[in-house]
């Protein structure tokens, strides 16, 4: 008869489709007793689930000689139940102080990029590791009392992307009692023993005190994180289709996204820094909001800026394009950047072909003639590249010259977009400018007959 905690698992496992018939799975073997019950578990009921099964184990060299032996320890169990293990040593130590990490934070991003990639080797493997309801029950205590919304409060997910948790829904009570009715031997980390570390605290300390008023709190907090998790869920959706709907070709409208309710808007801020890659955290979205109602701007950090300025809030970094001179010749550009056509009658000949390329209708591909450059204009000096100081333009039909700089200031574009504004130029005068098209230095040169180059990026806007 199969173990009660197997047939737990199993339940779990299948309830939240964690493994599919045929997946590698790669288990994280750590050597003490979850990461042994999950191995033994898997293995018990590989030939139930059709999977195949491998381990891993990560060496932190925190430990020094308990470390190595834990390692030896894996390996000889992966021996005795003919199960394929990897293993990968670090110094941890090192590597934390040179990053400025805590030893907590190092270790684990290296065991996870460990992991991932083997996972990778082994043909997309998915990964199980041995966190358990006790795990959720310490990450949500800990992520509340450092004043985390919801996000925080939503647990250990019982998978995410390639990562599975099949013992999420086990207490470390059972885990225990699992490995003691089947004789199981694990080493225990003496890191795990000491209250130096935080979640110890919460796991020594804590616990056993909430365990004494509610002996079931491990369930009952799972209970509350799966409720938040769809909470959760529920505002992210509805901010993801705000964000959508208040979207504008220079960024988000702050007026719309300030009339929404005050929780989808954090949503819908924390959604947009995710999105740009700038860190996220509960004092820089309401910074943000507040910024958004005054016109102002906030640094977050790592280079990131959010600004708030003509009704509209974007998120910049510093670019290469602020950094990095970007100078084309012409003749390099033209090969991906746009296409030469005839121009009979003064109407440009595009084929179907052509056409269906540049995604436009043959009644308006007319319009392109602000975006052309006639061939024989072009010389050694025209270059594809973004504003320098000097540069003027010419408008085709009033014949009225402007510096480049006070025309985008006209055009009010903000100031961190301006650098990435592509334009051609001959010298200082510029030739076609993005957004507005072609100079009357261009214009005047295109006849009813003869061939210009129409640029890709002028197309799509006109």
């Amino acid at each position: 008869m199969r173990n009660d905690l197997c047939a737990k698992v199993l339940s779990f496992t299948n309830d939240h489709e964690l493994i599919k018939s045929g997946d590698k799975v790669l288990a994280a073997l750590s050597g003490g007793a979850d990461s042994v019950a999950l191995l033994h578990i898997l293995d018990s009921l590989k030939e139930e689930l059709h999977i195949t099964l491998c381990a891993a184990h990560f060496n932190h060299g925190i430990r020094g000689e308990e470390a190595d032996r834990d390692q030896a320890f894996a390996t000889a169990l992966c021996e005795k139940y003919q199960i394929k293990l990897f293993c990968e040593k670090a110094d941890v130590p090192a590597i934390a102080e040179e990053s400025g990490e805590s030893l907590e934070l190092c270790g684990r991003r290296l065991r996870y990029a460990f992991l991932e990639r083997i996972a990778k080797e082994i043909e997309g493997a998915k990964i199980a590791t041995a966190h358990h309801s006790d795990d959720n029950a310490e990450t949500v205590l800990w992520n509340l009392t450092r004043g985390s919304g919801i996000g925080g409060l939503c647990g250990i997910p019982a998978k995410r992307e390639n990562i599975i948790r099949p013992l999420l829904c086990c207490s470390r009570a059972e885990i225990e009692g699992y490995c003691d009715d089947h004789q199981l031997e694990y080493v225990t980390d003496s890191t795990n023993l000491s209250d130096e570390y935080t979640r110890n605290k919460l796991r020594h300390q804590v616990m056993p005190v909430l365990k004494e008023l509610n002996p079931r709190v491990g369930e009952s907090i799972a209970h509350t994180a799966a409720l938040m998790r769809e909470t959760d869920e529920y505002f992210n959706e509805i901010s993801v289709k705000e964000l959508k709907q208040a979207e504008t070709d220079r960024g988000y409208e702050c007026e719309r996204l300030l009339q929404l309710p005050l929780i989808v808007l954090r949503y819908a801020v924390k959604n947009l820094l995710g999105s740009a890659g700038a860190p996220v955290d509960f004092r820089h979205i309401a910074l943000i909001i507040e910024a958004m109602r005054r016109s102002s701007a906030v640094e977050l950090g790592q280079g990131f800026t959010a600004i708030c300025s003509q009704g509209t809030l974007r998120i910049v970094r510093e670019s290469e394009h602020h950094t990095q001179e970007v100078c084309i010749p012409f003749d390099e550009f033209i090969k991906t950047g746009g296409m030469r056509v005839k121009v009979r009658d003064g109407e440009l000949e595009l084929s179907e072909s052509e056409l269906k390329r540049l995604g436009i209708g043959e009644n308006v591909h007319n319009l392109l003639l602000h975006h052309c450059i006639p061939c024989d204009i072009i010389t050694c000096d025209t270059f594809f590249r973004y504003r320098r100081a000097g540069d003027i333009f010419t408008f085709a039909r009033r014949g009225v010259t402007k510096s480049v700089k006070k025309l985008m200031i006209e055009m009010k574009l903000p100031r961190e977009v301006r650098d990435t504004v592509p334009l051609i130029a001959d010298g200082s005068t510029v030739l076609w400018l993005e957004g507005i098209g072609t100079s009357a230095q261009a214009n005047k040169a295109i006849t009813r007959n003869g061939e210009v180059y129409l640029i890709f990026g002028g197309s799509k806007n006109a």
